[in-house]
């Protein structure tokens, strides 16, 4: 008869391990990767970029790939018109910003060109205060009072003599269309009386007023004749505060631009 008893040796009653299915490791691989998948995953994903890099080349060079010699000619020859014309065009447009610069320069000089006139004018004109190099004449009644017309020709030889600006007195500014009148007492000037002494402040080139003031048979000289004695003193600097009030011309009127 057989044995049948129990077994009662080491192994009696152990079951063995449950083996792995491959999904197990599958999924155990994806949670945790190795080091030596990380490698191979990113040399797979730069195999593929430079394959989609390749397929792209592949087909823009295709889109010529059946052109014949002479339409590859025609195509580069509409290229190189197409690069003709873009730079004529940059030149056109750098040839309008030069003009455009130039007449700006060309439109800032005008400006200050009639600033400058207009500000010659405002000062012959005697309608702005005004500073510079000149003399002061200072004449003193002696004897007799000095006469309208010796004091319009003293006038006449400071300005041949370069003066640019005239003041009597501190009182009124001499224009072209400035009178002298005898009145009883002095000088009317301008619809201004004035008594002695007389101060003329003028400006312009001090040495040439005073040789006009001094030659033979000048001003000084007429003056001196008639009773006066007259005193010229260089300046460096003469300030004129008098302005002149602007005249309104009453027939003159300007013309329409052209």
């Amino acid at each position: 008869m057989p044995d049948e008893r129990p077994d009662h040796g080491p192994d009696a009653g152990r079951s063995g391990p449950t083996p792995e299915t491959g999904r197990t490791r599958l999924l155990r691989a994806l949670r945790t990767p190795s080091r030596n998948q990380l490698v191979v995953a990113v040399l797979l994903a730069l195999v593929a970029f430079a394959a989609v890099v390749q397929v792209r080349a592949t087909e823009i060079a295709d889109d010529y790939a059946g052109y014949r010699d002479e339409d590859l000619i025609a195509v580069l020859d509409g290229l190189a018109g197409t690069s003709q014309r873009a730079r004529a065009e940059i030149e056109r447009l750098e040839t309008t910003r030069d003009q455009l610069a130039s007449d700006t320069a060309d439109q800032r000089t005008a400006l200050q060109q009639a600033q400058s006139e207009a500000d010659t004018l405002a000062i012959l004109a005697g309608l702005v205060p005004v500073r510079g190099p000149g003399v002061r004449i200072t004449i003193t009644e002696v004897t007799s009072p000095i006469n309208a017309d010796t004091v319009v020709d003293m006038v006449q030889s400071l300005r041949v003599a370069g003066a640019e600006a005239i003041q009597v007195n501190g009182q009124v500014r001499l224009v072209a269309q400035s009178a002298f009148t005898d009145v009883v007492g002095g000088l009317e000037v301008d619809g201004v009386s004035l008594t002695g002494p007389y101060v003329f402040d003028v400006i312009g080139p001090p040495s040439a007023l005073s040789n006009a003031m001094t030659i033979l048979d000048g001003p000084r000289l007429d003056l001196q004749d008639e009773g006066a004695e007259v005193e010229i003193t260089e300046l460096a600097s003469v300030d004129i505060e008098v302005v002149a009030d602007p005249l309104e011309p009453d027939f003159a009127q300007p013309q329409d631009a052209q």
